[in-house]
């Protein structure tokens, strides 16, 4: 059977009706609600439209309420506590201000900018657990498109209308060998005179990958790749390895410093990376979101 509830009767108009109830007066219950006197006496006439039967009685000037609105009234209570409950669990469940927040990240931000904003978030909001979800760039947007993680630290992505970017900081692309190699002495590398060297690199949908193709590109050759791995810290080991050269992020140089050297690029091959905070839009006023932004905002100097 098909449940209908006439349209006059709305939560509103039964919260209008709890405050009448407990106050036992229409300009109380005005004044409680922050309306008027007579929104208070039109929302309950109309609940009384709505159910088609008399609710209150008129005494003198006075509203008396009836058996039935002493029924309605007890009704109405579980009714807007149920709801309630159901507002907070569809907002869980969708990750709106939750009491934790799924934050997303490329790997490679694990060395200092995720720690610096998990310190600062929990300064701010003690309560709130991080949950910490690790991935390519492709992979987090798509997390982040699925629902599966609240914001993502990761490589600005290209303008897209259902994703919000706060841009954090810029990093440098740098070409990495292992200690010892012919290159440690450089000042700067010229990308198209190593077409003959080994390299390892990251898999598609990394922002450093795309990096890697955009300057050999420049350089005017496609590199000899021996290997491909899915996180940059293993790419780190193989680089000191000798397996291969890469092009790798400033911000990972201190990880192996006695293992891999980062050499900077001739500024024609030169690459750089927005770091940036990203999150949905239609999530935009969650405040579990609100505060990571705040906080983000806040560690910018820190961060760079």
């Amino acid at each position: 059977m098909r449940l209908h509830v006439d349209e006059e009767i709305t939560f509103r108009k039964l919260e209008v009706l709890l405050a009448f109830m407990e106050t036992g007066n229409l300009t109380r219950a005005a004044e409680l609600l922050d309306v008027s006197t007579v929104s208070v006496h039109r929302a309950l006439h109309s609940l009384e439209e709505g159910l088609r039967c008399s609710l209150f009685r008129l005494e003198g000037r006075n509203l008396h309420p009836t058996e039935a609105a002493y029924a309605l009234a007890e009704v109405a209570r579980d009714v807007l506590r149920r709801m309630n409950e159901g507002i907070n669990t569809t907002r869980n469940v969708a990750g709106y201000s939750a009491s934790r927040i799924r934050i997303g990240s490329l790997y490679s931000l694990t060395v200092k900018t995720v720690p610096e904003v998990i310190i600062a978030l929990k300064v701010r909001r003690a309560e709130l657990m991080a949950e910490l979800v690790l991935g390519s760039n492709d992979d987090l947007q798509q997390k982040l498109r699925d629902g599966a993680i609240d914001a993502a630290l990761m490589a600005l992505p290209p303008a897209s209308p259902d994703i919000e970017s706060e841009p954090l900081f810029e990093d440098e692309i740098y070409f990495a060998a292992p200690v010892g190699s012919r290159y440690e002495a450089l000042d700067e590398v010229d990308l198209s005179l190593c077409a003959a060297e080994r390299f390892v690199s990251l898999g598609e949908g990394f922002a450093t990958y795309n990096g890697f193709l955009q300057s050999f590109s420049v350089a005017g050759f496609t590199p000899n790749v021996v290997m491909q791995t899915g996180d940059i810290f293993s790419l780190m080991n193989l680089v000191s390895g000798g397996l291969g050269c890469t092009l790798l992020p400033g911000r990972v140089r201190d990880v192996f410093p006695d293992k891999v050297r980062f050499i900077p690029l001739q500024p024609r091959f030169l690459m750089r990376q927005t770091i940036a905070l990203n999150f949905l839009r239609t999530r935009e006023r969650d405040p579990n979101l609100l505060t990571l932004l705040a906080v983000c905002r806040g560690a910018k100097a820190a961060l760079r």
